[in-house]
């Protein structure tokens, strides 16, 4: 299916691994010019590298940023002052108990979370009404509807992103503009890679850890396997795409069921 991305200018935050690199992966096998992000010019080369080994005509850059300083979020905007697409993807994420977390905790978690995708936002977003087309994706989560209880900030974020993305969309009512937000479920991304290998030192093998995560922490998993980085990106790179014209305001789960409720 061609999605009819071909030139489409995208930006994906966080994009050197994971579901960053996923979208940025494919949205440049669709012909999109991607630009990504990452917080060091070694990770970057490297997602070029990894891009390039999938679509050697792709289109991309990166820029190296630290979406925890604004100052460094104001240089992006410098070097890419337009795009059609712009995936909010970055987000830090640790498990903690509730007590120990604190206000500098919560403050940054806000700000790499939630404070990246406004700040980008509040300059892509009018120039997207202005020639009347472009696309907005938040990356929240399934925290972001049933907060976790390891990790309360975390999950916070989560809500706050679609809260913003609902109100973004509100402001497109009339045009070719839209904004959803999608919510993944457990995947595996570097994090839980590493998490799983921790696991694996302490004499569980990556299977059992696997099991054990969705019969106690996830149980409602209807996938009941963590997943891929790619099975996200389908989504967010269809939600992209001028197919999903009459997709708006939405948050699109690819949560593998973790959410039991039917609204």
């Amino acid at each position: 299916m061609d999605l009819q991305l071909t030139n489409k200018t995208a930006l994906i935050t966080g994009s050197t691994a994971g579901i960053g690199l996923a979208i940025a992966q494919q949205l440049a096998a669709e012909g999109a010019h991607v630009i990504i992000t990452g917080r060091t010019e070694t990770r970057i080369q490297a997602a070029t590298a990894a891009i390039l080994a999938q679509t050697p005509t792709a289109q991309v850059h990166g820029v190296a940023v630290d979406f925890g300083r604004a100052a460094e979020v104001q240089h992006l905007l410098r070097e890419v002052p337009t795009v059609d697409i712009l995936v909010n993807n970055v987000g830090i994420f640790a498990p903690q108990d509730f007590a120990d977390i604190t206000d500098e905790d919560w403050m940054r978690f806000f700000e790499v979370n939630v404070m990246s995708g406004v700040r980008l936002s509040r300059q892509y977003f009018p120039l997207m009404l202005a020639q009347n087309w472009g696309r907005i994706l938040f990356i929240s989560s399934e925290s972001g509807l049933q907060i976790p209880q390891e990790m309360i900030h975390y999950g916070t974020t989560k809500t706050a992103q679609l809260g913003v993305a609902r109100g973004l969309a509100e402001l497109t009512k009339g045009t070719n503009v839209t904004v959803n937000s999608v919510l993944p479920g457990p995947t595996a991304s570097k994090g839980v890679e590493d998490f799983l290998q921790k696991l694996s030192a302490e004499g569980k093998s990556k299977e059992e850890a696997e099991h054990d995560f969705f019969q106690n922490a996830r149980p409602s998993s209807l996938l009941q396997r963590f997943a891929t980085p790619e099975e996200v990106a389908n989504m967010v790179v269809y939600l992209a795409s001028p197919l999903a014209s009459a997709t708006n305001g939405a948050s699109v789960r690819v949560d593998g069921g973790v959410i039991r409720s039917i609204g």
